[in-house]
C-alpha cells in the first residue's frame, strides 16, 4: 500500500480503521478502490488544473438526493479524496455491456430523466464553447499540438452555436461526462457515478454524449430516447442529440490532449484525441448532420 493510499484511508472517517482487502476499480484519470461497502476515489495527477472539487462534491450529493447516484460518505475539496457507498450487485458498464444487457439503454434514459427533472441545482455552468476556450487556455501552457484544422472546425461550429441559441431549452443538472464506465447497472436500475465535469447544461448533451461513448447503433439511440422522452422524440429534440454527438467529440479532443500533456499512462491519448476529432469532422460533413441542424433551427 502506498503512503498516499494509506493517508487517504486515514482521512476518511468510515475507513480510518479499515484493514480489509482493497480492490482496484477502473478509472481513466483517477485511482478508485473498493474497501468493503465503500468506494474510495483518489484524484489523478494534474486534475486540479481543470476540475473544481468543491463543485463536484455539491453535485455528487445533489445527484444522490435525486436518487441516481450513491450516497456520498466523505468529500474533501482540498485533496479531492471522495468516498461513496459501494453499489453491490451492479455491473460497471461498457459499450459491449450496453449492447449485451437487455434494456440497459432504456435504464440509462430513465436515470437521465430522473436527474434532469429532479430540480437539482449544480454550482457549475457547463457551457460547451466556454469549456473549449478554457481547455485551449490550459493547453496553451503545454507542449502538445492540436490536430490539424481544429480551430477551423471550431469556427464552423458557430452555426451550431446559433442554432442551439435560437431555441434555447431550460438548463438542467447534467452529468456531462457519461462514459459507459460511469454507469452501474443492477439489471433493474441504472446508477450514475463520477460528477467531476457535471453542471447545469442542455440536458440533451447527456444523451448525445452517452450515444457516442457507448457507440450506440440506431436501435440503441431509439431505446434511449424513447425511455427519456416517454415516447417519440420531436425532430428538434432528436437534432440536438445528434448535434451534441459531434460537439462532445470536439470538446473531449482537447481533454485527451491535456491527458497526453500530463503524461497520463491510462491510454494512448494522442490516438484518443485524433480519433475523436476525426469522428467529429466526419459527422459534421454528413447530410444527416445538416438535416438535424436545420431541425434545431426550426425548433
Amino acid at each position: 500500500m502506498t503512503d498516499e493510499l494509506r493517508a487517504a484511508l486515514a482521512a476518511v472517517p468510515v475507513l480510518a480503521s479499515y484493514d480489509g482487502p482493497l480492490e482496484r476499480l477502473g478509472g481513466l484519470t483517477n485511482r478508485v478502490y473498493r474497501a468493503g461497502d465503500v468506494c474510495l476515489r483518489i484524484p489523478g495527477k494534474g486534475t486540479e488544473e481543470y476540475i473544481n472539487r468543491a463543485n463536484e462534491a455539491v453535485a455528487a450529493r445533489e445527484a444522490a438526493r435525486a436518487g441516481v447516484s450513491p450516497q456520498v460518505l466523505y468529500a474533501d475539496p482540498a485533496s479531492g479524496v471522495m468516498a461513496t457507498r459501494f453499489i453491490a450487485g451492479a455491473e460497471t458498464m461498457s459499450p459491449e455491456k450496453f449492447k449485451a444487457r437487455p434494456g440497459s439503454p432504456a435504464r440509462a434514459g430513465e436515470a437521465f430523466r430522473k436527474l434532469h427533472s429532479s430540480g437539482a441545482v449544480f454550482p457549475f455552468r457547463f457551457e460547451l464553447f466556454a469549456m473549449i476556450d478554457d481547455y485551449l487556455k490550459v493547453l496553451s501552457t503545454k507542449d502538445v499540438a492540436l490536430p490539424a484544422g481544429y480551430h477551423d472546425v471550431v469556427r464552423e461550429a458557430d452555426a451550431v452555436r446559433a442554432a442551439l441559441a435560437a431555441h434555447a431549452i431550460p438548463l438542467a443538472a447534467c452529468h456531462c461526462d457519461p462514459l459507459c464506465e460511469n454507469f452501474l447497472d443492477t439489471g433493474e436500475r441504472m446508477w450514475i457515478v463520477d460528477w467531476e465535469y457535471s453542471g447545469m447544461n442542455d440536458p440533451l448533451w447527456d444523451l448525445g454524449d452517452l450515444s457516442v461513448e457507448g457507440r450506440f447503433d440506431a436501435a440503441q439511440d431509439e431505446e434511449l430516447m424513447r425511455a427519456y422522452f416517454g415516447g417519440e422524440a420531436r425532430p428538434a429534440e432528436r437534432g440536438r442529440v445528434v448535434i451534441y454527438k459531434a460537439m462532445c467529440d470536439l470538446l473531449w479532443t482537447l481533454w485527451g490532449l491535456i491527458q497526453l500533456a500530463n503524461d497520463n499512462p491510462a491510454d494512448d491519448f494522442r490516438a484518443y484525441a485524433d480519433g475523436r476529432f476525426a469522428r467529429c469532422k466526419a459527422l459534421m460533413e454528413t447530410a444527416e448532420f445538416s438535416r438535424h441542424l436545420a431541425a434545431v433551427r426550426l425548433g
